[in-house]
């Protein structure tokens, strides 16, 4: 069985919906251990709720992002996990530590890849009168939301949209297409190979896997 390593920083929403599909048997795999960079974070007693490990390593302690990387490679390296999910993770990671876990790592970013990497997805999408947005799951690399995609899913705009109501939109969509990536993964069927995310074999284009 798969080890997954969940890192998080918020509500942890995503969190909760890989450890439902864990706990019903639709993953092969289980979740060993969740860090999270923010004390609060509410994903925190979403872990303690499931029986699952959890750690805090904050920003704080450190001068400098690759001591706190230095410090992150090593407690996410305790966990031994055959996959690391990046769930809501607020922070930009070093190349040492992407390198490590170089296809074995995985983001969801709430945006259709490659349009608004960075923050602020939502307004950005209605600002430049977008219809259409979504989310987009990849692996990480060590460009900024810039790794192969796995599989996206797609949402409306509509007219008179608030940023509120397109993020839980899409919000929505993340719990269905998140689990679905790991799932794959733990099943063996998923890889990134030379940049590029094969599937069962097969290599998928630009936008990732188009249905399923």
């Amino acid at each position: 069985m798969m080890r997954i390593l969940v890192l998080i920083s918020g509500s942890g929403s995503n969190l909760q919906a890989i450890l439902d599909h864990c706990a019903s048997g639709k993953i092969a795999g289980e979740v060993v251990g969740v860090i999270s960079n923010k004390a609060d974070a509410y994903g925190l007693v979403r872990a303690k709720e499931a029986g699952v490990a959890t750690s805090i390593l904050a920003q704080q302690q450190f001068a400098s992002r690759e001591e706190y990387d230095a410090a992150l490679l090593a407690l996410m390296a305790d966990y031994q996990p055959d996959l690391v999910v990046l769930a809501g993770f607020m922070r930009i990671l070093s190349g040492d530590l992407v390198r490590h876990f170089a296809g074995r790592m995985v983001n969801i970013h709430p945006s259709l890849l490659p349009k608004y990497q960075g923050l602020h997805t939502h307004q950005r999408a209605i600002d430049n009168g977008e219809r259409e947005h979504g989310a987009s799951v990849h692996f990480v690399t060590e460009e900024l939301d810039g790794g192969p995609v796995i599989l996206q899913a797609r949402v409306p705009i509509f007219a008179g949209d608030s940023a509120d109501e397109v993020a839980a939109r899409v919000q929505a969509q993340e719990h269905s297409i998140y689990p679905l990536v790991v799932r794959w993964f733990c099943e063996g069927r998923l890889q990134m190979v030379d940049g590029a995310v094969q599937l069962d074999g097969a290599l998928l284009g630009p936008a990732g896997y188009a249905c399923e």
